[in-house]
Formats: structure tokens, C-alpha cells, sequence
């Protein structure tokens, strides 16, 4: 019996499923829950991870950064990557982006075993046992048991599927995930993949070509924004005229002020502009209305067959290096746990399928964009550290141009790990070093404190006005939503989100809990314009539909109920309005709301309803909104960092 005792205190269960597993005498690691259940031999995993979320944010970061420095034949990985003088194709791959809350999902997983492995230390085993539908994560503690002599078990739970009740807009890639020709599409092998979607993609982007060129060679203007296509003020779209909600009215301001500007805009298809003709359309209208003061063109302005020629070039000197050095990084690591299995799609897509293609056009597009534009003073992008914003700081750069600026344009999320690097990668001594650019302008005290939480460098840090929140400026002395209004039918506004995945959770949370809550309960649904609802499949919830801003919607609800993820979360907990947010247990804590008091994080039906019933919400705001982001709308901020009549300082060569 003893021996039995003993074998059984060295077992442990890693249960990757919400519901609690039966009384085990061994350990049990919670993959996805943060309820132990109150057991002394019951340890959650996501709780683990937030306890310790530095230090392991730190790890997963030196990691990656560990990948690129791995020595092959007497060179660094980075090195032998190296697409353009001085500039390696590496920090374009997703395994650098690290975006983890769509591109990259398995970080999340990664980032769990090394909480694990932590949590381990100084324990005995003998027998591991995995309950989970994730094959991946299967073959990476399968592999750590290998290495540590350990005895181990899979119990494969099927993949769990749901009717999926929220479409994508047409055509985008979202929509042909959940199409019969994307499964066939699948199946195809990765290269192949890449060619089929380049042949694709010129058919459907040809339109663009050369729209706005004219204008961008003659302009006059010496600043130029990078901005998205997408997300425009519907009302001044009618009217032909220039609108983004990315860059509220700065793009009037600089208008007032006689500032030429130019605006390169990347083309993302969705309700409003569902065609490239319909985009060529819009910005020729915006070239008639900005003139004399802006000048617009698209990426696709500079497509070409020279530049389809040169990218393909690029992608095969991609392919030779990814074959001739399979495996080797990834294997080269000092870390206990091999990652492979979990970072296995990243590395195709990176270097061998759709993904590097993509990033490789794009280091075309913009070298020839960027090279026929007259010589300018300043450059602003919207910074999210995607693989294109590489392709653009290099080519930029190597044009010489002047100061070149990333704006985050929301709040930067603390496991948001695409704002993050080693902070050896800011070491500027080697050649090919991490494409940055000259200063990074954060919107506000917390995202200052969030950069340099992660050891960016001060000197590259800049203040500037949060261009999307303005308005809350307004809320500054509203008292917060703590009481319903009495006799009234509860009023919750539904802030949906881009992802498919989370906001088919989210309505479905809701549609589960919306059976518990009074009758008469008003749902009013704002979903993101690239994720559409169905208001067919959520019927018996009364749900009415509205694209009215947000400052509109905030004022007239009870309660919002977020998804973890959007950046709307921010402008309710501002407003006044108490706010629920689904939290995935699949995922880190991406809320941008993460720390701040008074958000009630919800992962089940019955949490939601218990919430939704609450009669006081306790909503107590740990800082006000101005401690939060800068919000004067005379933007005196912006407009001295724009002024191109100050000396410009040239780039230090070195």
C-alpha cells in the first residue's frame, strides 16, 4: 500500500478542460481554469501564470530573442537572413511578431509550460498524465517527459465543435477560414499555397495599381502617415472625403495648420469598401477633397510586375535558408521544453508559405513606395510591430528620410507580447540589428509606463495626444454608473470583437445567460465591422443593432459586456459604464483593462448572469482618465512633433 501511496503522490494530472476532474491523489495542474477547487494538491495554471507574469514574460521574450542569436557555421541565425544590407528577413517572421492573441495562439501555450516547469521544481515524479484535445501540446510534454525519464499518458478529448453563428465579411481572410474552398485549400502543400495566393491576390488588387501615383511623386508635402484602409468615419466616406477613426481629427488639424501630408493607406477589405475598384474609387475621391493639403495612394498603388519578380526572388532566398537550417534554432536552445512542436505552423507560414510571401511583397512594395517619394521630413505608422512595419523602418531608412515614428493607437496591453522584445534586442553594436523606429509616440501615462515596463528605451520615447479617446475628455468630472436606473429594462450594450473565435464565446456566454435574466433585458449589439452577427442565430435575445459611436451608445446603457480583447473596453471604463469582459481561459489576460479596479471578469454563463443581476455594480476607478492618456484636443503635443519647420536631426549613421 505504501508504494502504491507513494507512486500516486508522484502522478500528475494536467486536465485541459473547464470542467474540474474527479479527486485524484496525485497533483493536478488546471490548464484552463483558475478554480483549484480549494485543494491543497490542485495548483491552476492561468493563476500561476499571472502570479508570475514578469519574470515569465521576461523568459518566453529571451527565448525568441535566443532563437536569432543561435550560432550556425560560426554566424547568428539573424545573420545568415540577411535580405538587404544590413537588414535580416528574421524580425519579419510571426515567431518574432508574437502575436499571440490571433497569429500565433500556441504562445499562450508555451508560456503555460514554462509556468510549469517552474511550479515543478524541487517535485518528484514519475507519471505524467495529459487530458486535452491539443495534439501539439500533447507532442511538447510527451517530449519533456522523454527528457526527464518520466512515464507518460495522452487522454485525447475530441475537438470540440460549435455551430458557428457569426460570419466574416465576404472575401476577407476570416470568411475563407469557414469555407469549403479554404478546407480544400488547406490540403494544398505550403509553397504551393503561397502561389495560389499571390496569383489571388494581384487579381483582386490589380485595380489599385497606379491609383494616386501622379499625385504621390509631385507632393509636396514632407510628412506622410502609413494607415489602414479601413475603419472610416462612414459619414464623410459618403461625402468623398477622408475620415479615420485611427487618427481622429489630427488630419484636420494639419489641414488648418497648411500642412501638406501624405497618406500611404494599406487596404483592408470590409463592409463599407468591399472591393479593390471600390477602394481605387475612394481614394481618387479623397485626392479631389484633400487637395491641396493631402495626397493618398494605397500599397497596391506600387504593384507591378517587377516588383511580383523581385518578391518572388526574395522568397526563394528565403526557402534555401529555411531548408538548408530546418529545425536548427529551435533545437539549439538551452530551454528544458522543446517549443517545436507549438511553433512547427509559425515557421512554415514564416518562411515558407503564405506569410512570407506576403512579408516579402510587402518589402517590395514599400521599397519602391518609399523610393520615388520626394525626400520628407517625418514619418508616422500605426504601430502594432506587424511583420510589414520591418519592411517599412528599413526601406524608409534606406531611402533617407527623415524621423520615422510608430504610434500605438490604442492602449498596449501587458500580454499583448507583439510591443515586447528582449531588451538585448535594443542593443544597436551588431549589424542586422531589430528594425526601430527613431521614437515610438505613446498616448498617455500608461502606455509610457507599459513600454518602459518592458525596457524600451527612454530616449526613443515620446508624449502625445490619444487621438481615439479624445472625447473621453468629457467623462472627466461624470460620476461613475453605479446604480441602475430604477423601473427601467436592463440596458446592455454588447462591444464586439475582430476575432471569430471570440466573439462566437462571447455571444455565446451571452445567449446561455440571457435565459436567466429578466424578460425585458435590451441588448444592444455594436460588432466589429470585419466580424458581422447574425442576428437569426441570437433571435430569442431581442437584439438590435447599431454603428453609432461609441460615445453615443456609452450614455445610453447600463452595463457593457466586452470581449477580452477590444480596445471599446477602455472607452466604457472611462465613460462611467461598469464593464463585464469575457476572460478566455484558452488565453492569457489580453484585456486592456488587465489590473484596473472595478472590471468584473466573467469565463462562464452563470458568472455573466450573476453579473448582469447585480443591482450595484462596484465600480471604483483606480486612476482618472487623464492619468491614463493624454487628452487635450489642441493636440500641442502632435503638432510639435509634426512641426517640419524645427531642425530636423539627422539619423546618426551608426
Amino acid at each position: 500500500m505504501s508504494n502504491q501511496s507513494n507512486n500516486e503522490s508522484h502522478y500528475l494530472l494536467i486536465w485541459d478542460n473547464q470542467a474540474l476532474p474527479k479527486i485524484t491523489n496525485g497533483q493536478v495542474a488546471l490548464w484552463c481554469s483558475f478554480n483549484d477547487g480549494g485543494s491543497s494538491n490542485t495548483v491552476s495554471i492561468p493563476a500561476l501564470v499571472e502570479e508570475n507574469s514578469e519574470s515569465l514574460r521576461k523568459r518566453y521574450l529571451a527565448w525568441v530573442y535566443a532563437l536569432g542569436e543561435t550560432k550556425i557555421l560560426g554566424s547568428r541565425f539573424v545573420d545568415h537572413l540577411e535580405i538587404r544590407p544590413g537588414f535580416s528577413y528574421w524580425w519579419m517572421t510571426l515567431l518574432v511578431e508574437k502575436c499571440n492573441y490571433a497569429k500565433s495562439p500556441q504562445i499562450d501555450n508555451a508560456i503555460k509550460l514554462m509556468a510549469l516547469e517552474e511550479w515543478l521544481v524541487g517535485q518528484t515524479l514519475s507519471r505524467v498524465k495529459l487530458v486535452s484535445a491539443n495534439v501539439l501540446l500533447a507532442q511538447c510534454v510527451d517530449t519533456w517527459c522523454v527528457n526527464k525519464g518520466l512515464a507518460f499518458e495522452w487522454q485525447a478529448l475530441p475537438a470540440k465543435i460549435e455551430q458557428l453563428k457569426i460570419s466574416a465579411v465576404p472575401g476577407t481572410d476570416q470568411a475563407e477560414q469557414v469555407s469549403w474552398a479554404r478546407r480544400i485549400y488547406q490540403k494544398v502543400p505550403c509553397n504551393l499555397k503561397a502561389l495560389i495566393w499571390l496569383i489571388n491576390y494581384l487579381g483582386k488588387r490589380w485595380p489599385l495599381k497606379g491609383v494616386g501615383l501622379h499625385q504621390w511623386n509631385q507632393s509636396k508635402g514632407r510628412v506622410t502617415f502609413f494607415s489602414y484602409l479601413f475603419n472610416l468615419a462612414p459619414d464623410a466616406l459618403k461625402m468623398g472625403r477622408f475620415e479615420s477613426r485611427y487618427w481622429g481629427h489630427l488630419p484636420d488639424a494639419l489641414q488648418h495648420d497648411n500642412c501638406q501630408t501624405n497618406w500611404l493607406h494599406m487596404y483592408v477589405q470590409d463592409s463599407p469598401i468591399k472591393s479593390a475598384r471600390k477602394a481605387a474609387k475612394v481614394i481618387r475621391e479623397f485626392n479631389v477633397t484633400g487637395k491641396p493639403t493631402q495626397v493618398h495612394v494605397t500599397l497596391d498603388t506600387f504593384l507591378g510586375w517587377r516588383v511580383v519578380f523581385k518578391a518572388i526572388q526574395d522568397w526563394r532566398f528565403v526557402l534555401r535558408v529555411a531548408q538548408k537550417y530546418k529545425y536548427i534554432p529551435v533545437s539549439n536552445t538551452s530551454n528544458t521544453i522543446d517549443f517545436w512542436p507549438l511553433f512547427a505552423d509559425d515557421w512554415q507560414q514564416s518562411f515558407i508559405g503564405v506569410g512570407a510571401l506576403i512579408n516579402l511583397l510587402n518589402l517590395n512594395l514599400y521599397e519602391v513606395a518609399l523610393g520615388t517619394l520626394p525626400a520628407q521630413c517625418v514619418g508616422v505608422y500605426l504601430q502594432e510591430n506587424q511583420g510589414w512595419e520591418s519592411s517599412l523602418i528599413n526601406a524608409w531608412q534606406a531611402a533617407g528620410h527623415g524621423n520615422l515614428i510608430g504610434a500605438p493607437h490604442s492602449s498596449v496591453r501587458f500580454w499583448d507580447l507583439r510591443y515586447f522584445f528582449d531588451s538585448r534586442s535594443y542593443d544597436r553594436k551588431l549589424k542586422n540589428n531589430l528594425p526601430m523606429p527613431d521614437q515610438v509616440a505613446v498616448n498617455g501615462s500608461a502606455s509610457m509606463s507599459a513600454y518602459l515596463g518592458g525596457e524600451y528605451p527612454t530616449a526613443k520615447l515620446c508624449e502625445v495626444e490619444a487621438l481615439r479617446y479624445l472625447y473621453l475628455a468629457d467623462y472627466r468630472n461624470e460620476t461613475p454608473k453605479t446604480q441602475r436606473r430604477s423601473e427601467a429594462p436592463l440596458k446592455v450594450l454588447v462591444m464586439g470583437d475582430h476575432l471569430l473565435e471570440d466573439m462566437q464565446l462571447q455571444m455565446g456566454l451571452l445567449e446561455q445567460a440571457a435565459k436567466t435574466l429578466p424578460k425585458d433585458t435590451v441588448f444592444i449589439i455594436k460588432p466589429h465591422p470585419a466580424c458581422p452577427v447574425n442576428p437569426g442565430h441570437y433571435h430569442q435575445l431581442g437584439m438590435r443593432f447599431s454603428d453609432e459611436p461609441l460615445s453615443i451608445l456609452l450614455d445610453d446603457c447600463d452595463i457593457a459586456y466586452s470581449s477580452g480583447i477590444t480596445s471599446a473596453a477602455v472607452d466604457a471604463y472611462f465613460a462611467g459604464v461598469a464593464i463585464i469582459s469575457v476572460l478566455n481561459l484558452s488565453k492569457l489576460n489580453l484585456s486592456p483593462l488587465r489590473g484596473c479596479a472595478g472590471v468584473v471578469f466573467i469565463s462562464t454563463p452563470d458568472e455573466l448572469a450573476n453579473a448582469l443581476m447585480l443591482d450595484f455594480i462596484s465600480l471604483v476607478q483606480a486612476t482618472g482618465v487623464d492619468d491614463f492618456f493624454f487628452l487635450d484636443a489642441t493636440l500641442p503635443r502632435w503638432r510639435d512633433l509634426l512641426d517640419t519647420d524645427n531642425p530636423i536631426k539627422l539619423r546618426n549613421s551608426n
